[in-house]
């Protein structure tokens, strides 16, 4: 069976994590073939409506999508659609479109488990300054992060008053949270709604990502790893990564549900191949 794997990242055949997908794909008798969403054709000159992906003459059973390329809201639509449909034409996705897109979209999380209970720090949302001036006037600690982002890129804190910048990171909208104060956070990776590891992250600083050179070491706390499986569970999703932190006064907090996580720092400190586990339950649902 022959498999595509939607990536970002084709020229470099998928990076470590494509490698690693591809390495667990093989072990069970599957070839990855690493595509990207952008060179994919919707046609409609047919009867029937078709996708076209490259190197491939018919439609896969399954297509594993681990990373989406940026670009206009034209672009990003299309490449959507393309998940969209494969799923119509009975195509199975992992992860599927409509969760990638609760969760990509930092706000629409925010409000879904704000929704169901789970605490996530205060959250504003806005287009207009004058509106996240008179939210950054009133409140003591805040940080503003891109809608779409992730690794900690674009993520500040307002340290100063207004007026903000209105730069690439912030794209016309300004998202704003309660600054939660921790020396440390915590990253679950959560798996067909179980947590099969999860990591204590210190950076330098108040962010700590591993991306920015944060130290990772493994946990086994009952009360994190539950939180983190509420969260996949509310968002509906195969996968996740679930950050977490803990107030000062030992409160939870969901800081983000990420739907195409990065796992290789906490592959680094993990008994299980994170890989294989992900490629299993995909294959599991066919």
């Amino acid at each position: 069976m022959r498999i595509p794997i939607f990536t970002d990242e084709v020229e470099t055949q998928g990076g470590w994590h494509g490698a690693q997908l591809a390495k667990a794909f093989a072990s069970r008798g599957v070839e990855a073939v690493f595509v990207s969403l952008r060179d994919c054709v919707i046609d409609l000159s047919q009867d029937s409506p078709c996708i076209h992906i490259p190197h491939f003459d018919e439609l896969p059973k399954i297509a594993f999508v681990r990373g989406i390329a940026g670009g206009t809201l034209q672009q990003i639509t299309t490449r959507l659609n393309v998940i969209h449909i494969l799923k119509m034409q009975n195509v199975l996705i992992y992860n599927d479109a409509k969760a990638i897109e609760r969760t990509v979209d930092k706000a629409m999380t925010s409000f879904l488990l704000h929704q169901s209970g789970i605490k996530t720090p205060r959250t504003w949302v806005c287009e207009s300054r004058q509106a996240a001036h008179a939210v950054i006037n009133q409140q003591k600690a805040l940080v503003i992060k891109p809608l779409f982002g992730s690794q900690g890129q674009g993520v500040r804190l307002v340290s100063e008053s207004p007026p903000l910048p209105m730069d690439k990171h912030v794209d016309g909208v300004f998202y704003l949270q309660s600054f939660v104060k921790s020396t440390h956070d915590y990253r679950v990776f959560v798996v067909n709604n179980k947590a099969i590891a999860a990591m204590r992250r210190s950076g330098e600083g108040w962010l700590h990502n591993v991306a920015l050179g944060a130290k990772c070491e493994a946990i086994h706390c009952a009360d994190i790893l539950e939180l983190a499986v509420q969260a996949s569970k509310i968002l509906g999703i195969s996968y996740c990564g679930v950050d977490v932190i803990r107030d000062e006064n030992g409160e939870l907090y969901v800081l983000e549900v990420n739907s195409i996580p990065a796992w290789r720092g906490l592959q680094n400190v993990a008994q299980i191949n994170i890989a294989q586990v992900l490629v299993d339950d995909c294959l599991s649902t066919l």
